[in-house]
């Protein structure tokens, strides 16, 4: 049975949006995270001051409409992290929206009401925004399925820009085959994909995922050999320079922090808004970013690039942890954000499609999400490896 909105706090507006069709998506109903335009309604962006300064949107996202136009019904706005800067899913302004896997643990940010809409029961799919793990971390944390498409295989028309070369528009779902349905309307797919042909297991990131990560995810492993042929690799065996997730980290935050200012700095600047602390000390380090560091950044985001595109070819897959710790509790000041970034930051850098399963759990049942990454492009390839499990 599907959990009130009273109860999981995950809609910032509940409306129905009628499809303008029958479609492939028929009878089925779906979120808009508020950081995604519906026409005649402020978008909203989490935070009280970006809504007082912006007025009604004027047209659907292009998202939004290949939703509709394909027989989907929208049911209303879902909770973001203020303008979409954090991985917790805690709004100082408008609480935090009810993870139902884990009560008393944070759902995951920023796409945060989009996952808890989605893990309540309330739609069937929801549309999040992913940057630097916005779609995924939540995903993760609340025992559902999230997609981060290519950067640039689904419009971000009318979505508020934050990190642009970054920036993209995800689905997250209830299974595995929804997830690719919806996808495949965004993608506008033919559903046309190879077989894959190898899985490369990185063992750098499940040796720095903690305890209960690793023997959450043990089982799924080992069912992953029935299916697939296995390779393990290192972050040494795939970059050319001394490579460690810090390091990967850095060059991500980098240009993250430079592409926020450049996007919100202006409006920062001239309205002054109020933000939750939080919030606040994240565009300060995007305000302070040393911006002489920025070609440096670039160049050695190409070279992460090129090799991980090239380490995974046309057909194989890399398989990480979603995240290198269990959803952190309520409140916590152990949140791990630099750590989750390092891992997270790896499609981003490569503008590469992410897959996150509910494929663990901890010993207290804590949801654990398995992660799989394919080539640019190569989109149908990795949903499709996953759709009719």
């Amino acid at each position: 049975m599907a959990i009130s909105n009273l109860e999981s706090r995950a809609f910032t507006k509940l409306f129905e949006l009628s499809p303008y069709q029958s479609g492939v998506l028929s009878g089925l109903t779906f979120g808009v995270k508020d950081l995604i335009d519906i026409a005649g309604h402020k978008t909203g962006a989490g935070n009280p001051t970006w809504e007082s300064c912006h007025t009604e949107a004027v047209c659907h996202a292009i998202c939004v409409e290949q939703l509709l136009s394909n027989g989907a019904t929208c049911k209303g706005k879902t909770m973001t992290d203020e303008l979409a800067f954090s991985l917790l899913g805690e709004n100082f302004f408008y609480g935090t929206p009810f993870n139902p896997k884990a009560p008393d643990r944070v759902p995951g940010g920023s796409s945060s009401g989009s996952a808890s809409a989605v893990a309540c029961g309330q739609v069937d799919f929801a549309l999040g925004t992913d940057t630097g793990g916005s779609v995924r971390v939540p995903a993760s944390n609340c025992g559902i399925v999230g997609f981060r498409p290519s950067h640039g295989r689904i419009s971000v028309g009318g979505v508020i820009p934050f990190a642009p070369s970054f920036d993209t528009v995800g689905i997250l779902a209830r299974s595995e085959k929804l997830c690719a349905e919806v996808s495949y309307v965004l993608l506008a797919s033919e559903e046309k994909a190879d077989v894959v042909e190898e899985v490369l297991i990185l063992k750098d990131a499940f040796a720095m995922a903690d305890e209960e990560v690793r023997a959450a995810l043990e089982p799924a492993l080992k069912r992953l050999q029935q299916t697939y042929p296995i390779r393990q690799v290192t972050l040494e065996d795939i970059f050319d320079f001394e490579a460690t997730f810090d390091a990967i980290r850095q060059v991500y935050c980098t240009m993250q922090w430079a592409e926020v200012w450049s996007s919100l700095g202006a409006w920062i600047e001239n309205s002054r808004p109020a933000f939750g602390p939080l919030i606040a000390a994240h565009f300060e380090l995007a305000k302070k970013c040393d911006r002489t560091q920025i070609a440096e950044a670039v160049q050695k985001r190409v070279i992460i690039k090129n090799n991980l595109r090239s380490l995974l070819g046309s057909n194989s897959l890399l398989c990480i942890p979603t995240t290198p710790f269990l959803a952190p509790k309520k409140g916590s000041t152990a949140v791990h954000r630099s750590e989750t970034l390092g891992f997270t930051a790896l499609s981003g850098l490569a503008s590469l499609p992410q897959l996150t399963l509910p494929y663990g759990q901890s010993r207290e049942g804590v949801p654990v999400g398995l992660s799989f990454l394919a080539n640019h492009g190569n989109d149908e390839l990795l949903l499709r490896a996953f759709s009719d499990v």
